[in-house]
């Protein structure tokens, strides 16, 4: 894969375990470690999941920005 994803460095950061982070979204730790390590992809709801959870954007978990803050969400201001 192209771009390093951070969402091991987060998780890390968090003092997590991938079983703990794996248990929070509901899928095995097997597959939540090959999605770390770029071995399977990140499929968008987990990224979604993920987002919501570390409190960032999508497009900094998987390396399209260094920018951690996340995006003011539009939707819930009525611009939907």
């Amino acid at each position: 894969m192209g771009k390093r994803l951070k969402i091991r460095d987060l998780r890390e950061d968090s003092d997590k375990t991938q079983k703990d982070i794996s248990d929070y979204l509901g899928c095995d730790q097997s597959d939540y470690s090959k999605m770390e390590r770029g071995v399977r992809a990140l499929p968008i709801w987990i990224a979604d999941k993920l987002a919501d959870y570390y409190q960032t954007s999508v497009d900094y978990l998987i390396g399209r920005t260094d920018e951690k803050k996340p995006y003011p969400n539009v939707l819930s201001k009525g611009a939907r």
